[in-house]
């Protein structure tokens, strides 16, 4: 394909992290744009910047089928984006059946609604995860790594992205996946995760928190880099060499948790403030990180930005997005 113009677009997940910057790419290029959204969020990157008030919007749940086969027949879909999850360790690891329920029956409930609707369907781009690998002793990951997930959401994201896998080969739909570094960017809510909570943190001149014990190693991935991956890629689907396949997406640099919250506090001017190490993380897998050759080769990609202009970028709208918070709290205290 050569063009997103009057492409007719559905995206799970749209109102988290990664589908606000697609779903607004999406539509700088053209495309319309439905998205399935669960929750509300008023402070989401994807409300505040009025990016829902431009798509066809399907309120309700992964989980249910006659929701999404409705949405994929009435709005004619030709491409689906499925990023929709629920993405924190930590509520994995305190409710594993929500996690489930929404990232596996979720899965298997939009890919056969995908199904029902045969060859009107075009590409279906599944976000799968590093951490769908698992633990392993060989690193980096290709993606011909065994996903052999132990914990809540590393099962989670091990189990969807075999699904995915299924019904490629069961059924010839034609989909794709992605697996993917941890993902960081303005939007992110969840300041329970290193780079937003360590942003915030110094933002207001608080010691930073770092739930693990800080040795843990990752593959840290601009939201705003995976966005041009995404759009690459499915620009390939169908396609041979594609459809069916899995690829890795990150930077290849990998770092420890205290590497690169020093990092984010050289970034934002704060390196005297300390970090807090609680030491306290569980179930979550020691070192990972991703090679990306596959891209390289096959779709001549690479991330366009930099690590310090990306984590600038980002503490930009963390600083804009809680001052907008302190002016919305001083208007209500005034209106009161």
């Amino acid at each position: 394909m050569t063009s997103w113009d009057s492409r007719r677009v559905f995206v799970t997940g749209a109102s988290g992290l990664l589908g606000s910057w697609l779903t607004d790419e999406l539509l700088r290029r053209g495309a319309t744009v439905v998205a399935l959204v669960r929750d509300w969020v008023p402070d989401s990157e994807a409300v505040t910047a009025g990016t829902l008030n431009r798509c066809r919007l399907v309120r309700g749940e992964l989980e249910d089928y006659m929701l999404l086969l409705r949405a994929l027949n009435e709005y004619e879909i030709d491409s689906i984006f499925h990023l929709g999850a629920q993405t924190i360790v930590g509520t994995a690891n305190r409710s594993a059946l929500s996690t489930f329920e929404s990232n596996i029956r979720g899965t298997w409930t939009l890919l056969e609604a995908a199904r029902e609707c045969g060859a009107r369907i075009e590409r279906v781009i599944v976000a799968s995860s590093d951490k769908a690998y698992g633990t392993h002793e060989r690193l980096p990951y290709t993606e011909d790594t065994p996903l052999i997930g132990r914990f809540p959401y590393d099962v989670s994201k091990s189990c969807a992205d075999l699904i995915s896998q299924s019904y490629f080969h069961a059924f010839r739909l034609p989909v794709c996946v992605t697996r993917c570094g941890n993902l960081f960017g303005g939007g992110d809510l969840n300041f329970n995760r290193l780079i937003p909570g360590t942003i915030r943190s110094a933002l207001r001149g608080e010691s930073p928190i770092i739930r693990s014990d800080g040795s843990f190693i990752r593959d840290y991935f601009f939201v705003r880099d995976a966005v041009a991956a995404y759009l690459q890629l499915a620009e390939h689907v169908p396609g041979d060499g594609f459809t069916g396949e899995a690829f890795n997406f990150g930077t290849e640099m990998p770092m420890s948790v205290v590497e690169m919250a020093n990092r984010i506090l050289n970034v934002i001017g704060r390196p005297d403030l300390p970090l807090t190490v609680l030491s306290q993380a569980s179930n979550e897998i020691p070192r990972q990180y991703l090679d990306c050759t596959k891209a390289r080769e096959r779709l001549g990609w690479h991330p366009a930005h930099a690590l310090d202009d990306a984590l600038r970028e980002t503490v930009a709208w963390y600083s804009a997005h809680m001052d907008r918070l302190v002016k919305a709290a001083r208007r209500d205290g005034a209106d009161a």
